[in-house]
């Protein structure tokens, strides 16, 4: 048999295809827009939505409230399914959208983009994970509970993800890769625990609980393949054919649906009874798969029923006479009418009162085929000409054509049989019983109830009426379809939410006496909707009027209680109950639902109520607050800010609430606040970065200005409303402008300032390995999280003296202040090891001793940029096997390399640091210690070796250290007395061994006995309140004491072939000392007595002076 088809054509290529329900399909096309089609006439429904490129793929929410599109741009829009209104844009992609998905409980979006898949809030469109990493992701599919989501890719396989936790649950490698593009290779099965994939040529079913698999051929052509599923079959396209497979049996059902042209994409209707199939001449044909598949894979959920869309249409709106005329005409067409269509027919001929013909359908329904709805409909019309005992035993007839699984349902109708028959109380006894011996959970427990409370309702028995219905709602959600439900309302004309006028009304002033307005308030306008009596009674339409008015009136004094309290949801029903009811200020009440509707997250609800709470009461202040809320939700911060001033100023502007003012700060005032803060931030950031999105230089003032556009700036002024939060300002601030620092060893022509701005960014240069190294360190920033990065090859503009200082100057000021510093040992290879880095060039470099002391947080990368031992860890300095390497390699504590502070170490000990590392430029050893040591010298490239001269001499006039003097080696032509390299210092200071104990005591006795104790006490005197050493144009100036030399005697010798001169000096108050030297001592020679230069003596004199004797011309050093 053919499938009947129906054909919609359009201007442009189907992209995407879907069906929403029964009723309708969807397309999205290459131009971008998206078109609601009617299946039944093919016509238009609603205005086109219109993205601004192709549309891949399209889904619809289950509650039918959104529409969600996935487009070329990189976009996913969220749609408003009634008005087709544009709700959100989430555009965090990095490639084009390929496939949309929408969890079951409608909150959620599943999105791929070729490169990620992205689980998104529906109405925040806030990311709910970070993107998961599926390189030619091609499809998503959440399970039908929504717990996990499937993604497929074309070369890796297919996954399936945690929701929650977006963990794998499950990975098929290679086995399960989709071998096309822009196809549908996914569908779940109705439990979850199996999920069919489509490859080439092939069907692929894997249990995901017991991680096997099973597959099956389905086109020799083995072109890729597109699926869909209702649960109960599989419709896969290949080519321009169309295979109907059974889940189950995996073996192929019904005929071929053919077509001229090759297919695009497919989709079913949630029944399965269409197939809507797409085209890239724009043509969508639905067929009516009814014509090619038994009725069994049809199954609406309605246990007992079968019936087709459009007659179950009409026969839920309540016209018996147009359902009758659908079935008789289905009847009609169908050679051989099955028993589900009489045993219809029957029972809506049985409600018309038509019971001789209800009996004929009965009859050749049940000769057709035996069934429990057959023997159903035969005792409804029995009870309809008053035979109950018939129609009783007529019923138990059904329990022996059942399932065992739908006896209890069956059990459930007969209940509802006696109650219709008279016997309410045993009725209602019976399906207690029932409920108390549930097993099933919720949604039975929920059937039963609903049953109760309506026998209860009809009863007259409100209050355990009102009591049951509560209940209800606490077990299953009002929203979620409840299919035996719908089968007794087709039945027995119950309605669970109709009653007749007189128990409305009743049902409407129990609630309100118990306060329950706006429960009220729904029956009201249920009765006001359905019912007609209300056109013909005047009593009925005067209790509306009484009933509506004291409604509204307490509605609108409900206050602002709702923010107060976690139950937005009574609240929100109040407001929206009480607005059609003309209240005395409806500004008040669109307000509070705005902010009801702003609590539970629905932006775009609450944005529309303050707009109308505006349009209504323009000079109102809070309609404005109302908005700023609505908008600074839904993240357009820039109008909130706006909607905010306007509040402000319509404050200002009534002098009853102006005292109000106080209250609030303005936008204005939060800027100036940012503002020193980025001040602040700037100050000690370096003078220009880049900025790693781009790859563009930027100095202060850009950052600033790309600060300010972002909605990062707009978003912290826009939740400013009443006080500065200077905390968060800084924090957001600090994670904006951090930047992270380069530290390697040059390499040769590295980019440089005037490279990359004749390339205008980064990622332009020449690929190049130095220009690839600066590109990998900017893309390992980005994935740290920071937007911008400094290198010292291209962030230095070296043509420009100023900046050049400015930056040695504060160099070590950044790497302190840094959110990180990278290191890349480019001579370390892949896998790194154990010694690698003390090992490496960049050990013996002068500037990276600062590098790897001044950050807090300090990550090194092997050639492969790979961490450091593979020690993944988002700080080495926390690293203890790192750490120890360094301090076992430089000698120092590991402490002071994690907490390096230029106070922490000693004049002496940092010059023995620095003098084992070297430099291209003579200079720049001395210009990397400028922070290590605080110096304030100015760099001066030309200089030579009188730099180091420098820093030497301001660290002797700094501190009076005159530790640097303590050097042998070749002198500097700076000053003679300081060396002419750093290197000198790797030498250790000769410490004279202090004397103990007996030597001590020896050494003291001697002493006093030859040193008076008043003539040291006045030495020490004169020592203590001596200047310190210091420098004047380049001349060292020791501080001394003279004393007069009583006898000089002069004594010649020879040590090999030189000769050596020995004088004798006697000294007034001083023993005498002996001076050795190559030359005589010239006759006016000082000895001078420093201060420093001392050693222990006694505890009561606590230091005695050594004597020194500057050196003659031709002298290095002379010593006593």
């Amino acid at each position: 048999m053919v499938a009947k088809q129906i054909e919609i054509v359009s201007q442009t290529a189907v992209q995407a295809v879907t069906c929403p329900d029964e009723s309708q399909v969807i397309g999205g096309y290459c131009s971008g827009g998206i078109h609601r089609w009617q299946i039944e006439d093919g016509q238009q429904h609603g205005p086109t939505m219109q993205a601004s490129e192709r549309i891949n793929d399209i889904a619809v929410s289950q509650d039918g409230r959104w529409i969600v599109s996935g487009d070329h741009a990189k976009v996913v829009i969220v749609w408003n399914a009634v008005t087709h209104e544009k709700v959100l844009e989430f555009t965090e992609h990095r490639g084009t959208v390929m496939a949309v998905d929408i969890s079951s409980d409608c909150t959620r979006i599943a999105t791929v983009d070729h490169f990620t898949a992205q689980i998104v809030s529906i109405t925040t469109g806030i990311r709910l994970l970070p993107p998961i990493p599926h390189n030619c992701v091609v499809g998503v599919k959440f399970s039908p509970d929504s717990s996990r989501f499937a993604s497929a890719s074309y070369e890796g396989g297919f996954r399936v993800y945690s929701t929650h936790s977006g963990d794998i649950l499950f990975d098929s490698g290679l086995q399960g890769s989709n071998a096309g593009w822009l196809v549908t290779p996914l569908a779940w099965s109705p439990h979850g625990q199996q999920l069919f994939v489509a490859t080439r040529g092939k069907i692929t079913c894997f249990n995901v609980s017991s991680s096997s698999s099973s597959e099956w051929s389905i086109d020799k052509t083995q072109l890729p393949a597109s699926i869909a599923s209702n649960g109960t079959f599989i419709a896969c396209s290949a080519s321009s054919r169309v295979s109907l497979w059974d889940c189950v049996s995996h073996r192929q059902i019904g005929s071929v649906v053919t077509h001229a042209a090759n297919l695009y994409r497919i989709a079913l209707s949630p029944s399965g009874g269409y197939l809507a199939c797409g085209f890239l001449d724009g043509k969508i044909t639905i067929h009516n798969l009814r014509d090619v598949l038994p009725p069994k894979y049809f199954d609406h959920g309605l246990p007992l029923i079968a019936v087709s869309p459009k007659t179950l249409k009409s026969w839920t709106q309540g016209d018996p006479t147009h359902t009758e005329m659908l079935l008789s005409e289905e009847i009609r067409s169908a050679s051989s009418p099955s028993h589900y269509l009489l045993a219809n027919r029957a029972l809506v001929r049985a409600r018309l009162k038509h019971l001789a013909l209800a009996i004929e359908d009965v009859k050749e329904s049940l000769q057709v085929h035996p069934s429990p709805i057959g023997h159903i409909a035969m005792a409804l019309v029995l009870l309809g000409q008053g035979d109950t005992a018939g129609a009783l035993r007529t019923f138990d007839l059904a329990f022996h054509h059942c399932e065992l699984h739908a006896i209890r349902f069956l059990l459930l109708v007969k209940s509802i049989l006696v109650f219709e028959s008279g016997n309410q109380e045993e009725a209602i006894t019976r399906v207690e019983d029932l409920a108390m011996n549930n097993d099933e959970g919720d949604n039975t427990t929920y059937l039963y109830t609903q049953v109760l409370g309506v026998m209860c309702m009809k009863k007259g028995a409100y209050g355990r009426a009102i009591q049951l219905m509560e209940r209800a709602k606490n077990l299953v959600p009002m929203d979620k379809p409840c299919p035996p439900l719908q089968t007794i309302s087709l039945i027995f004309r119950w309605s669970f939410n109709g009653l007749d006028i007189v128990a409305q009304q009743h049902l409407c002033e129990t609630l309100y006496a118990e306060e329950r307005t706006s429960e009220a308030l729904e029956i009201l306008v249920n009765i006001i909707r359905t019912s007609n009596e209300v056109r013909g009674s005047n009593a009925t339409a005067s209790w509306i009027a009484d009933f509506t008015q004291k409604c509204a009136t307490r509605l609108e004094d409900v206050g602002d209680e709702p923010f107060g309290s976690a139950n937005h949801n009574d609240k929100l029903t109040q407001y929206s109950t009480a607005l059609p009811f003309s209240p005395p200020s409806p500004s008040s009440l669109f307000i509070r639902r705005s902010r009801a509707r702003a609590a539970k997250g629905l932006w775009e609800d609450a944005m529309q109520d303050a707009n109308t709470a505006v349009k209504v009461d323009p000079s109102c202040p809070w309609g404005y607050k109302a908005q700023q809320m609505a908008l600074h939700g839904a993240k357009r911060y820039g109008e909130a800010i706006d909607a905010f001033k306007s509040m402000l100023h319509a404050i200002e502007q009534c002098a009853e609430i102006r005292h109000l003012r106080k209250h609030y700060i303005s936008p204005s005032e939060t800027i100036a606040a940012i503002d020193i803060g980025i001040g602040e931030i700037l100050e000690s950031s370096p003078l220009v970065a880049i900025d790693v999105a781009t790859g563009y230089l930027c100095d202060g003032p850009e950052r600033m200005r790309i600060f300010k556009a972002s909605p990062t700036f707009k978003e912290l002024v826009s939740s400013m409303t009443r006080t500065l939060d200077n905390e968060r300002i800084q924090q957001v601030i600090a994670s904006f402008f951090g930047y992270v620092m380069f530290s390697h060893a040059w390499q040769g022509n590295e980019p440089s300032f005037q490279d990359v701005k004749m390339a205008k960014s980064v990622w332009r240069l020449p690929d190049t390995p130095l220009s690839d190294k600066l590109r990998n360190f900017c893309k390992e920033t980005c994935r740290l999280g920071h937007n911008w990065a400094w290198s010292d090859t291209c962030c230095i503009d070296k043509a420009t003296s100023s900046t050049l200082n400015r930056s040695l100057t504060s160099m070590h000021k950044w790497y302190a202040k840094s959110a990180a510093t990278i290191v890349f040992l480019a001579g370390v290879a892949h896998p790194s090891k154990l010694g690698d880095l003390t090992q490496s060039l960049w050990m013996t470099r002068a500037w990276t001793l600062q590098e790897l002391l001044a950050p807090n947080v300090i990550l090194f990368y092997d050639s492969e940029w790979r961490p450091y031992l593979g020690d993944t860890g988002a700080n080495h300095k926390a690293s203890m096997e790192i750490m120890q390497e360094l301090a076992n390699a430089i000698k120092i504590s590991r402490g002071s390399i994690i907490t390096f502070s230029p106070d922490d170490l000693g004049i002496r000990e940092k010059l023995r640091l620095a003098s084992t590392r070297n430099a291209s430029v003579e200079e720049d050893v001395t210009y990397s210690l400028i922070g290590i040591f605080k110096s304030d010298i100015r760099p001066h490239y030309g200089e030579g070796a009188d730099a180091l001269g420098h820093l030497l001499e301001e660290i002797v006039a700094r501190y009076g250290e005159v530790a640097v003097l303590a050097w042998s080696g070749k002198s500097s032509s700076y000053n003679s007395c300081l060396p002419a390299s750093i290197s000198v210092y790797s030498q250790t200071p000769f410490n004279p061994p202090s004397l103990e104990g007996e030597e001590m005591e020896t050494c003291i006795t001697e002493l006093r006995s030859t040193f008076p104790h008043q003539v040291a006490l006045g030495i020490y005197n004169k020592i203590n309140f001596l200047p310190p050493a210091r420098f004047a144009t380049r001349r060292l100036h020791l501080p001394c004491i003279v004393f007069s030399v009583r006898r000089l005697r002069i004594q010649e010798s020879r040590r090999g072939k030189e000769k050596q001169y020995c004088a004798r000096v006697s000294v007034e108050q001083l023993n005498c000392r002996v001076v050795m030297g190559s030359n005589k001592l010239p006759l006016y020679t000082c000895v001078h007595v420093l201060p420093s230069l001392t050693k222990p003596l006694s505890c009561s004199l606590p230091q005695t002076p050594l004597l020194h004797v500057p050196p003659s011309k031709n002298d290095d050093v002379c010593v006593v």
